[in-house]
């Protein structure tokens, strides 16, 4: 079966990492906080937290991040070390397989290291009872033995702090919840934050962009950073081989153009999957599993990959009956809408 993350990594839209996007990320990636674009209130309440914690002399409390992929969990986790003047430690659920995988980690930490799990939420139960006491008491309780005879050892940790992340909150346990001390919810950007992101990311890059087509790439970035990075490596490409390597309006609309990226940020795939909707099945409700036989795709690819930025813009709705296309969806594909468009949706 395709894994729909293995699927989503290769469209050039995708909010996931994709197989070129980590060199990119870790050259792009700010530093400390002050760098950071976006957030606001994010950053405000983790500088005082970070302040206060170093005046104390103890480790930042466990912090929990959450929110979509591509929007800058991993950097804030980098982000939270330097400012602690700590060392990061990174690993990410599946690849703790078994509680002496954890164990290994945690007895190698040293004082004030930031541990990071990614999609904590994939962390399997034997292993999450393992955390438990390690983030309350700094602790590793290991069983020596077995039956009758067996005893528990407790083993003190160095004081650390546990960032976590993860896209699916509600795939968390409760107990592994509530021991994070901050909880943070990222939210999608700004088309002016992408810009400045942009700008960023040119400067760093040495690309000579112009204010338009900074616009221009922000408005199809899917309000994600690591799609406008993306894009706009792939804008630079195009830019020295068919221009003399400086972005301006023009080039950032041809190149994007050459790409199928449209105005609103939607591919080609993203395309077929509204027209589809509307000119084979009058618009809907059609049914998950016709779709996806209809466009010779698994269905978790449609439901995981293409349906969420469609539903975020408002151009598809999932009904009990089926998915509708949308009145924006006809304007945006240059449709017109049926006569009982309205009806529909009673």
């Amino acid at each position: 079966m395709i894994n729909p993350k293995n699927q989503e990594a290769d469209r050039l839209t995708s909010t996931q990492e994709g197989p070129g996007d980590q060199i990119l990320d870790n050259t792009l990636r700010p530093k400390k906080l002050n760098e950071y674009v976006g957030q606001s209130n994010i950053k405000e309440n983790l500088k005082i937290f970070i302040e206060a914690a170093k005046s104390r002399g103890e480790p930042l409390e466990h912090v929990l991040i959450f929110g979509p992929p591509g929007l800058g969990k991993t950097t804030l986790a980098h982000i939270i070390a330097n400012e602690m003047s700590g060392n990061i430690k990174v690993t990410s659920g599946p690849a703790i397989e078994r509680a002496g995988d954890l164990a290994a980690i945690l007895t190698n930490l040293t004082e004030g290291d930031v541990l990071f799990i990614d999609e904590i939420h994939r962390l399997n139960k034997t292993v999450e009872e393992i955390l438990y006491p390690a983030m309350e008491d700094f602790a590793l309780d290991i069983i020596i033995g077995k039956g009758p005879s067996a005893r528990t050892l407790r083993l003190n940790l160095p004081k650390f702090t546990l960032v976590g992340a993860t896209t699916k909150l509600s795939g968390l346990s409760s107990p592994l919840r509530d021991r994070f001390g901050n909880t943070y919810r990222l939210n999608f950007y700004s088309h002016g934050e992408i810009g400045q992101i942009i700008n960023r990311a040119a400067k760093i890059l040495s690309i000579e962009i112009d204010q338009p087509a900074t616009e221009e790439i922000s408005q199809r970035s899917r309000q994600t950073p690591r799609v406008a990075n993306r894009l706009l490596k792939r804008v630079r490409d195009f830019a020295q081989v068919k221009k003399n390597g400086d972005i301006d309006k023009e080039t950032a609309q041809a190149a994007l153009k050459m790409l199928e990226i449209d105005e609103y940020g939607l591919d080609d795939i993203d395309r077929r999957y509204c027209r589809l909707i509307i000119e084979k099945f009058g618009g809907g409700p059609v049914g998950l599993n016709t779709l996806a036989s209809a466009l010779a795709e698994e269905m978790d690819t449609l439901e995981d990959v293409i349906e969420p930025f469609l539903l975020q813009l408002g151009f598809i709705n999932r009904t009990a009956r089926g998915r509708l296309a949308t009145e924006l969806a006809y304007k945006h594909l240059e449709f017109k809408p049926p006569a009982d468009w309205q009806n529909k949706f009673l």
